[in-house]
């Protein structure tokens, strides 16, 4: 009896022996691997680093996020279906190329504040879209405020003359006025950052075109205490030592509380 059962334990450890992986099999699975990872990384999500306190308190500097590359794409004929396009709309944090030839290439995070065809003016402060009176207390941060920054305040009434101002804009901003609003064109959109007292947007270099937004910010996916002008520090040594200071204190300078928290 001891004899068969020993018999019969073999069958079945030689039934369920999985046959081993070959170099080739276990090298033609990494590449899949890297294959799809980079697909994702360059045509579905991108993570960017924030480096400005211009969306404050949504966006704080040394947030690091996950942008949906795909929502606002144009939609193609063979995923089309497959994918959730849909049209940029107000209120949405979007992640766009600077119109501003000054610094094509830059890519920058605000809120949408107008799409095309809407009639945008400010008066004190206060946002009017359409002739109504926008509540933005959910997300907009006044600490920074200047009431005496007329053309910040009571834009597009006062005409431009702060330095921040791109002068491609300063020359088109009359064009796109009407009576008291500054009115959208088609294909293009407003921008504004929720931390107003501080933020250059729409007001200062003009329009975003619709060609120029890279997508939606979805989620905080690491967020690190880091100084306002770091971004600015772009020389070897520089990098180099704010490295090592990530390393150093990653645990106590990292905003644990930011994990995961959705943009919105």
């Amino acid at each position: 009896m001891a004899k068969k059962d020993s018999k019969a334990k073999n069958n079945v450890e030689e039934v369920g022996e999985k046959p081993r992986e070959t170099p080739v099999e276990f090298l033609a699975s990494l590449a899949a691997v890297l294959v799809t990872g980079l697909f994702i990384i360059t045509f579905i999500v991108q993570a960017f680093a924030i480096p400005s306190s211009s969306m404050e308190n949504t966006l704080l500097i040394g947030d690091h996020v996950f942008v949906n590359r795909v929502a606002f794409a144009p939609k193609t004929s063979w995923v089309g279906p497959l994918l959730p396009y849909r049209q940029v709309r107000r209120q949405d944090v979007v992640v766009f190329l600077h119109p501003d030839p000054a610094y094509a290439g830059t890519y920058v995070v605000k809120r949408i504040i107008g799409v095309p065809g809407d009639r945008i003016h400010l008066r004190n402060g206060v946002v009017y879209r359409n002739g109504v009176k926008l509540d933005e207390q959910l997300y907009v941060l006044h600490d920074r405020d200047d009431p005496g920054d007329s053309y910040r305040n009571d834009f597009p009434a006062v005409p431009p003359s702060d330095p921040n101002i791109s002068p491609d804009w300063q020359a088109e901003l009359p064009s796109y006025i009407q009576g008291d609003d500054l009115v959208v064109p088609p294909g293009h959109y407003f921008a504004m950052g929720d931390h107003r007292g501080v933020s250059l947007d729409s007001r200062y270099w003009g329009f975003i075109p619709q060609e120029n937004i890279i997508g939606r910010p979805m989620f905080i996916y690491w967020s690190f205490e880091e100084p306002g002008d770091e971004y600015l520090k772009t020389g070897v040594a520089d990098r180099v030592g704010f490295f090592a200071h990530t390393v150093l204190h990653f645990f106590d300078e990292t905003r644990w509380r930011r994990t995961l928290k959705v943009v919105q």
